[in-house]
């Protein structure tokens, strides 16, 4: 029987061919690099990261999961887009980060090898790229051990955030590459917690996270109408 791994080929493409630029913080990567301060001292927050053993599902280029080893957690990140990996490995190299490492795996495959491994999973913009994100939740649920913290974030699916999210960042502001997000993927805060509440996860907190083009600066708050971020817990 053939796996069949959770994850569109043209979206993997799409960000391996960015991958050279993804530490660059005047890139298309910018709006991540800007936001890390945030979700890192958010998650910090509530589960302080020293000593702690932490999975970043879908990595990327290491941004969160280079930061949170940085804060003293033993992390492992994980992607199926092998060039943002080898960039991943390489920032981790010339930054002497410790305690950090990458792996090509899926989340599903990740889950079937070490469930309940780890103290802490996080699960940043990744979401609405997959073709079944309930399957990453489910997966998430399993990697976590019981007690351990699951953080999500990604994009409210409406009208506000097609209009802010995609024609204002990606082809107004020009702040993503165009392409980036595809609106019948991002999904609505009911529809994340639902997935939650099936792979027996407790959403104890949930932000917004809100940009002014004119300041060019985010702020975390309690408006979820585009970006949000989910703070969930397994049961101890």
């Amino acid at each position: 029987m053939i796996e069949t791994v959770n994850a569109d080929p043209a979206e993997l493409a799409k960000f391996s061919e960015l991958a050279h630029r993804w530490w660059d913080p005047d890139s298309e990567f910018r709006p991540l690099h800007q936001i890390n301060p945030l979700r890192l001292d958010w998650i910090h927050g509530l589960s302080a990261l020293t000593g702690k053993r932490v999975l970043d599902v879908g990595c990327g280029g290491g941004i969160l999961a280079d930061s949170m080893a940085r804060k003293g957690a033993d992390v492992l990140g994980i992607d199926l887009a092998t060039k943002a990996l080898r960039v991943a490995q390489l920032h981790a190299l010339e930054a002497g980060t410790q305690n950090v490492q990458y792996r090509e795996i899926s989340a599903e495959a990740m889950a079937a090898e070490q469930p309940a491994g780890f103290d802490v999973v996080t699960c940043m913009e990744m979401l609405e790229h997959v073709p079944d994100p309930a399957s990453v939740v489910r997966a998430c649920a399993t990697l976590v051990k019981p007690g351990g913290w699951v953080f999500f974030s990604t994009i409210n699916r409406n009208a506000k955030a097609f209009m802010l999210a995609i024609v204002g960042a990606e082809y107004v502001l020009n702040m993503l590459p165009r392409g980036t997000h595809e609106y019948a993927k991002m999904i609505r805060p009911s529809e994340l917690a639902g997935h939650c509440r099936s792979a027996g996860l407790d959403v104890l907190q949930t932000k917004g996270l809100e940009y002014n083009p004119l300041t060019r600066r985010y702020w975390l708050s309690a408006n979820t109408s585009v970006n949000y971020l989910f703070a969930t817990r397994r049961p101890g």
